[in-house]
């Protein structure tokens, strides 16, 4: 039995414990009553009959549900069904009474035992709320925590409240909450005051000189924190807001988290088909390459999700990988359900390590993720850019032909698009491997996901924002008119498993991804989000485009052209490639004379195979 289910019944026995007690104590009051008052009651026969009087109200409490009651949760409706329910068994009792001629109490007396019982029955279930109510106004009233607004007087926010309480590390101080419900502003929720509505949100925050910001609102959407974040924007206010429970119980506590700069960004995430994907992964060997990286290790958290035979995850970081690793089997523990995981350790360039990995598991889907793709430190680590994303895949995609692998999906980036840095080549180089790969006899289909910018990624400006924010500034962007497409990491992982779906051979996936986001946009909401003002509590500052970084990114779709193919998403089209020949890809060439060349010489080598790869290019010109 699970501790949740011991934890249950340890409370049910207390509360038939305490229920036996109050019965017990109220009889004992009138009996006391009767022998002050020197009316005579017969308490041997009472002695005789009252275990069955406590056997017949707890059955009837029992089945009245007052030993299923969530005890925090406790609201009028619960009172009245404990008065209802020991109402209906004194009533019975009298009833009995007066049908079996036995004396063991006078029927009149039970209007007072009811009025006692319902007392005692109710005391000991909302004691929780008496105790906290008394605690918000005595504790929270001399505190020093953040003077924090909550949005939503519901059973969410008075989850949130308790959970303010009970966990000191949120350093909260609870002021008012604000709802939109007229009919609830002016009451109080577990003692503290429902302000007003949303709307008012500014007077509120001068008026009680509020810090911090709390939304508690079950699956409250983005654009409302837009709206809220608009509101305040010039308020050093911090924002954060509860993760959504579909319904809080009694071992559940609301999770109080920063709300990020995801959810600020004027955009719809690309909705995705689950039971195609599903019909996908289900029952296949399914290979990750990189998979302890940003993208790599979610595509195995949601892979595993899918029901495969077997996961298989090939990173040459070992902690990355061992950390993915024990994610997965914690989760499937705390599901009781099992997963045949395998990690090894490698490099997609050592083709004897990688061809023993596909002799052993065999591997039926592969998705490539592993590659370098820190732009400015490739350009002066050209060579290893080169042997990561260009032999890599080679290696990688040659042994999935060899193998007889269904379905290889290569992980691609939009820098791949008329590159000016060495990475973005490299990406176009292996772009164009697989599409080799694809001609000829093959059991494999071939293909590759090209996306923007992943937001939280390792490497991305936004761990560096926020590192910068702690620090104290200055937030560094590069140009005040740079612009990039974002997405985010599980919406990224979605695409490469939804493109993996549609693949047929040959195709490069790429995706609407809307309008592009100003970095200084995303720099200024990142400090507002810390409760503090741009360029007053936060310099950002402007560094200058770094080697190889454009100013703004090439369109992943371009709505103006006709040979953008369609698929099955309205977000995701096939960009139609030209036919590649084995011999302009010179790959033994590059194999062959890779450790001899230069910086320099190798970023040359590329330029000749890439020819929209402007290696000399530096913004948009």
């Amino acid at each position: 039995m699970d501790q949740s289910k011991m934890k249950r019944i340890k409370q049910v026995l207390v509360f038939i414990t305490f229920d036996i007690i109050a019965i017990l104590i109220t009889y004992f009051i009138a009996i006391l009553m009767f022998m002050v008052l020197e009316i005579p009651v017969d308490t041997n026969q009472m002695l005789y009959v009252l275990p069955g009087i406590i056997v017949f109200k707890i059955g009837v409490f029992a089945l009245f549900g007052m030993y299923n009651m969530l005890v925090n949760h406790i609201g009028f409706e619960d009172v009245i069904k404990i008065s209802v329910a020991t109402a209906f068994t004194n009533i019975s009792i009298v009833v009995f009474i007066w049908l079996s001629d036995m004396a063991f109490m006078y029927k009149s007396t039970y209007f007072f035992i009811t009025i006692a019982e319902i007392f005692m029955f109710t005391l000991p279930r909302v004691a929780n709320r008496i105790i906290l109510y008394f605690k918000i106004n005595w504790d929270w009233n001399k505190a020093l925590g953040r003077r924090t607004l909550i949005i939503g007087a519901g059973s969410a926010g008075e989850a949130v409240l308790k959970e303010i309480y009970r966990n000191k590390d949120l350093n909260n101080m609870p002021m008012g909450f604000l709802d939109d419900d007229q009919t609830k502003i002016g009451s109080r929720l577990s003692g503290v005051k429902i302000l007003g509505p949303l709307s008012s949100i500014n007077t509120y925050i001068e008026e009680y000189k509020i810090e911090e910001i709390i939304i508690a609102i079950n699956d409250f959407p983005n654009k409302k924190i837009r709206e809220i974040n608009q509101l305040i924007e010039k308020k050093n206010v911090r924002i954060k807001k509860m993760l959504s429970v579909a319904e809080f119980n009694e071992d559940s506590r609301p999770k109080i988290i920063d709300v990020r700069i995801e959810d600020l960004l004027n955009r719809q995430e690309i909705s995705l088909d689950d039971q195609e994907i599903s019909s996908f992964i289900k029952d296949e060997v399914v290979l990750v390459t990189g998979g302890g990286g940003s993208i790599g290790s979610e595509l195995c958290r949601q892979i595993v999700k899918f029901g495969p035979k077997q996961l298989i995850i090939f990173d040459i970081y070992e902690n990355n990988a061992y950390d993915i690793q024990q994610e997965i089997l914690r989760n499937f523990k705390k599901e009781e359900k099992e997963i045949d995981l395998k990690v090894w350790i490698g490099s997609v360039y050592n083709y004897n390590r990688l061809e023993e990995l596909f002799k052993t598991f065999k591997p039926t889907l592969v998705f490539h993720a592993a590659a370098y793709k820190h732009v400015p430190l490739m350009e002066d680590s050209a060579v290893e850019a080169v042997r990561t994303n260009v032999i890599g895949t080679y290696n990688c995609s040659s042994l999935s032909k060899k193998y007889k692998v269904k379905k290889f999906v290569l992980v691609s980036s939009d820098k791949a698009v008329r590159s000016t840095n060495i990475m973005g080549a490299t990406k176009r180089y292996a772009e164009l491997i697989i599409q080799d790969q694809q001609n000829g006899q093959t059991n494999t289909k071939f293909s590759a996901v090209r996306f923007g910018n992943v937001l939280g990624s390792n490497g991305s400006v936004i761990p560096l924002f926020k590192k910068q924010i702690e620090d104290g500034g200055p937030v560094t962007v590069t140009h005040p008119e740079i612009t990039r497409y974002f997405m985010t990491i599980p919406e990224a992982v979605g695409l490469i498993l939804q493109c993996g779906v549609f693949a047929q051979g040959r195709e490069v996936f790429i995706l609407d991804m809307g309008e592009p986001v100003k970095i200084i946009d995303l720099a200024e909401k990142m400090i507002s989000l810390n409760g503090l003002k741009p360029y007053e509590d936060i310099k950002i500052e402007f560094s200058g485009l770094r080697p190889g970084e454009k100013l703004y990114e090439e369109l992943l779709v371009n709505h103006d052209l006709k040979d953008q193919c369609k698929t099955g998403n309205d977000k995701i089209f096939i960009e139609k490639q030209r036919n590649v020949e084995a011999d302009e890809l010179a790959i033994d060439k590059i194999t062959d004379e890779l450790e001899g060349l230069s910086n320099e010489e190798i970023k040359s080598f590329v330029a000749g195979v890439i020819k929209t790869y402007n290696r000399n290019g530096n913004g948009n010109d």
